[in-house]
Order: structure tokens, then sequence, then C-alpha cells
């Protein structure tokens, strides 16, 4: 789960580390009533996304009049950066805050370490709008210190990085403050990313958190209700947000013919033979071992709801899922939704000829397929037609 800048600093401010004061404002009026609180000032758009600078998503103003004339175009506005995709994202508010003078900005971010069953600190003297180039071109710029997650953040795991960084004496005593922060909430928070980009020395010569991104295992959340309480639907695809409400395990892509399988290894073979054929599969889908028919409805309902959806490839191998329930499931949801696009549908494993009746019953024009490879072929060959 992702969260906004704005709601990654109050966490951040929760663990002692220093972030710059700011307001958060849903119109131009306030954006002003905000800026009065310091003259000049930063105003930042709130999307779920990086590269907003670039982008136009972040702009000084000199005064409060000049904070609400931008607030003016910036809420409301659609924003393109490299990660919201050509489509963009609505900004429906922004962050207005003090303006920092930086001196040299840094790359700071714990990370899980998955080989070592631990923690990863990656840094770099490089930070900024620059990073992924600098990650890129230049690797040994980036630094990665292994965080033990039994004997927790130590002195030395900050020491590696300060020297790095070329920082002593109180410098040093603040990055190792900054970074014992961040451990901390990552795993007290059961997070996935903890990110500073970037950390400012300012003209002063202390060290702030200019920016912040902080994302959170999904699997975990039930542990913390004041995490999902930042939540904002409005940043995610509702397709996504709709099959996580029913537990199934759903990703937006970008192709044209839509999955519905069992099993998660079973799903990207799917995928890869769909591309293996020629073809570009429209998502990830997942509805799990033991789906009821109502999951596998709602899971046909998502599918069809994707205007990008040309055909659909039902690719099920019933162990613990059943044939028939994976049928009943798309009969019904097709009979009440109404089925408008080719449906292929490969079934094998328990309860398989139960399945293949309820199908051929059910007066639907279901393609079936029998194997993997004919099903993927049939898909491809459907959604062509569908374009034509």
């Amino acid at each position: 789960m992702k969260i906004h800048e704005y709601q990654a600093k109050e966490l951040l401010r929760d663990y002692g580390l220093p972030v710059p004061t700011g307001y958060i404002a849903f119109t131009a009026l306030e954006a002003k009533q905000a800026a009065a609180n310091y003259g000049s000032c930063v105003l930042k758009a709130q999307i779920h996304s990086g590269g907003r600078g670039k982008a136009g998503g972040v702009k000084l103003a000199k005064d409060p009049d000049d904070a609400y004339a931008i607030a003016l175009n910036m809420i409301g506005m659609t924003l393109v950066t490299k990660q919201t995709g050509p489509s963009g994202k609505t900004v429906h508010r922004i962050l207005v805050t003090e303006k920092i003078t930086a001196k040299q900005e840094y790359y700071l971010s714990v990370i899980g370490d998955n080989e070592n069953a631990g923690l990863l600190i990656v840094a770099s003297a490089d930070g900024g709008t620059e990073i992924e180039e600098t990650a890129k071109d230049h690797p040994e710029r980036i630094v990665q210190v292994p965080v033990s997650l039994s004997n927790g953040f130590e002195k030395a795991d900050g020491v590696a990085v300060a020297k790095a960084f070329g920082f002593t004496g109180e410098l040093k005593d603040e990055l190792l403050e900054i970074l014992s922060g961040m451990v901390r909430l990552y795993v007290e928070r059961d997070c996935s990313l903890v990110e500073i980009n970037p950390l400012t020395l300012t003209t002063e010569g202390h060290l702030v958190c200019l920016d912040a991104k902080v994302t959170f295992d999904d699997n975990a959340l039930f542990r913390h209700p004041e995490i999902v309480s930042m939540r904002d639907i409005d940043e995610e695809d509702p397709k996504e947000y709709k099959a996580a409400q029913h537990d199934l395990s759903y990703v937006t892509l970008d192709g044209d013919i839509g999955c519905l399988v069992n099993g998660a290894g079973l799903a990207m073979a799917t995928m890869d033979i769909i591309k293996n054929y020629g073809g570009k599969p429209a998502n990830f889908l997942d509805v799990g071992g033991s789906a009821t028919a109502e999951k596998v409805k709602v899971a046909f309902e998502i599918l069809l709801s994707d205007p990008n959806v040309k055909a659909i490839f039902i690719n099920i191998f019933g162990g613990i899922m059943k044939c028939d329930v994976i049928a009943t499931g798309v009969v019904g949801a097709a009979k009440e939704i109404g089925l408008n696009i080719p449906v292929v549908v490969r079934l094998e494993g328990t309860n398989v000829d139960l399945g293949r009746e309820i199908l051929k019953q059910s007066g639907l024009a279901i393609i079936t397929a029998i194997d993997m490879a004919d099903g993927a072929r049939k898909a491809i060959e459907a959604a062509r037609e569908a374009s034509r």
C-alpha cells in the first residue's frame, strides 16, 4: 500500500526525523491560507508517483497570492510522470511547505533484503531527481549496508553510510539518528520501503528530509488500522482495489487478453504462453486455490469492466479449486452482466467433466480449449477478431 508524501513525512516526524513543516490543502484558498505562514513557500502536488517536479507538480510561490494562483492551476490538473504512464493522475490535494535552501542532496532508503533475511540500507551521495540514472550509469556510487533484523540498527551500520557521505562530527550523529528512525519505522509498521530523496544538507549545516516515500506490506495491514486509514482510493486502480476487497490477486497490464487463473505460478505461465504466441495479457489475476463461485464471479466482473480487454482466457487446473465452482461462477457472472466479448476456457483437474457440462449447458458462446497452448492461441485469435 502506498501513501502520500505528506503522510510519509508525518510518520517520519513520529520517529524523530527532521522534516519541513507543511500544510495540506484541497483548495486554492486553503493553499493561500497555508502560505501565509511562510511568505515564500513550495507547493507540491500529492499523487502516488515520483518525478512530480519534472512534470510541473512542484512549484515555488513567492507570496500567498502567488500560492493561490499556482494552486488554482495545480489542483485538478492531470499530472503525467514516468511512473503514472500516459494517462497520468489527477491532483486532488497539494502540500504547502516551507522553502529549504539545499547545499547538497543525498539519497537514503531502507528495503527488505530477502537474500540475507534482513534489511538493507541503500544510500548515495548523488541524491535528487537523477537517482535512477545514477543507479543505472554509475552503480559504484550506490552504497548498500546490510542490517540484521535480530540485532536491529547498530552504529556500525550507520558509520558505513556516513563514511560514504563524508560526514563527521555533528552531521554524522544526525545521520545515525535518521537511519535509526528509518529502520524502526520499517520494522514497527511492516513497511516494504522507507525512502528519503532527497535528504538535504541545508545551508545552515543540518540534515532535513525534504521528500519521503513509504510503502507497506499489504499482508500486514490487518495489524495497522492507523495505516489503512491513510489509504487514498482515488490514487488506486479501481479494478485492483475491488480485487483486494475480495482477496483476489490482480494487477493491471497493458494488453488486451484478460486472464482468470487459479494459482500464481499458473497465472505467470499463462501470461508467458500468451506472450509466446504473440499476444499481450491485460492483467495478472489469481483467484486462489480455494475460491468460491462468488469470488470467481467478482473476478469475471473485473475483467469485463476493463475496456481494453477484447477476449478472456480462463485457465484452470483444479486441485483444491474445483472446475465446477469456476464454471458456476463464470456462468453466473456472464448471465448477470452480459457477455459481449469472446471467452476461451481451459479446464483440467477435479470435477472437470462436471465443469465442462455446466459451461456446455449454459447456452453461452464459450470457446473451449484442450490445453494451455490451444487456449492461448484461441484467445489471441479471438482478441484480434474482436479488434477488427
